[in-house]
């Protein structure tokens, strides 16, 4: 019970420091961009326009809403990550009785990811709903609206226009997403630590956590199409104007919305002048569709240790201007 109120005090301290990261990123994710770009060079010295960094983006929000407005939606993600904290505990803890195999061995990592990837289904499932009001409350800043003001109205808001479905708007994408990343992540870091990292090496187990760090971060960009989708679903034809035209299709189902996606990749691809225009505007494409939110203001970060070095100073930039 401790170590779970530890986890939860964590993991809201956590949230509210990151939350204006994820507000920026989900009003990138549904295209407002109200910012004009500006003319800058690329790593190669190539005149390009460029869109705005995070810490003008926070600021364009801060002059409208003050800076509680980097904090709407706030209110629900803290709830739905506590009560995804204890369900998840629970969950592993009912588990937890079942036939232990010999740690490090194959087995062992099939055993536990099966373990974790069934109590971050159930965490999933249930603080869903609580997920959709949150990017709700984050989209409503495009059109102006106040139609998610709280928790206990918006939870009625969304039953009297949608249902039950309503709350699980884009969880069939997002459940994928996090089943797929878990499975990459922990199946990858054990290849690593088995074949590429020898137990007679110093300081292996700073070694091994290392790796299932970086694992963690490739599963995390393979499998980011799944959490854009699911966002855009979850804000779809909402009654919002960030989920409906011009921000937005309506899409039918989160198929339908993957299809469309495809597709303007591959509009993007078919425009490229040359092989070089092609990687570059892929590199770019990754990079403004980041998981991580710092991303948006570094879309000509090329590299990983590039992309890390921008996540820091952005952050540093964004508590200054805040």
């Amino acid at each position: 019970m401790a170590d779970t109120c530890g986890q939860v005090l964590l993991g809201s301290g956590l949230t509210v420091l990151s939350h204006p990261l994820m507000y920026i990123k989900v009003l990138v994710q549904v295209g407002h961009e109200p910012l004009p770009p500006t003319l800058g060079r690329n790593l190669f010295g190539r005149q390009v326009y460029q869109l705005p960094g995070l810490f003008a983006y926070a600021k364009h929000i801060i002059k409208i809403d003050g800076k509680s407005g980097l904090f709407n939606g706030l209110a629900p993600r803290l709830v739905a990550g506590t009560i995804g904290t204890v369900v998840h505990s629970k969950v592993l803890q009912v588990m937890s009785s079942s036939q232990k195999k010999e740690e490090g061995s194959l087995p062992h990592v099939i055993n536990e990811t099966t373990k974790e990837m069934i109590a971050r289904s159930c965490a999933t499932i249930v603080t869903h709903p609580f997920h959709v009001i949150t990017l709700r409350c984050m989209v409503q800043f495009i059109g102006r609206e106040a139609k998610y003001s709280g928790v206990f109205d918006s939870i009625i808001t969304v039953y009297r226009e949608e249902g039950i479905l309503g709350f699980f708007a884009g969880l069939i994408p997002r459940l994928v997403g996090d089943v797929l990343s878990l499975w990459i992540c922990n199946l990858l870091a054990h290849l690593i630590n088995t074949y590429a990292i020898d137990d007679s090496m110093s300081h292996t187990g700073e070694i091994k956590n290392c790796s299932q760090a970086v694992t963690g971060f490739f599963a995390s960009m393979l499998t980011y199409p799944f959490v854009l989708v699911s966002n855009l679903m979850a804000v779809n034809n909402c009654g919002l104007a960030g989920g409906l035209p011009p921000y937005a299709a309506v899409y039918p189902t989160w198929l339908d919305c993957w299809s469309h996606l495809s597709r303007e990749v591959s509009n993007m691809h078919a425009h490229a002048d040359s092989h070089l225009d092609i990687v570059l505007r892929i590199l770019y494409y990754c990079c403004a569709f980041s998981p991580y939110p710092i991303a948006q203001g570094f879309r000509e970060c090329l590299t990983i240790p590039a992309f890390l070095i921008s996540f820091f100073l952005s952050f540093s930039f964004f508590l200054r201007a805040i």
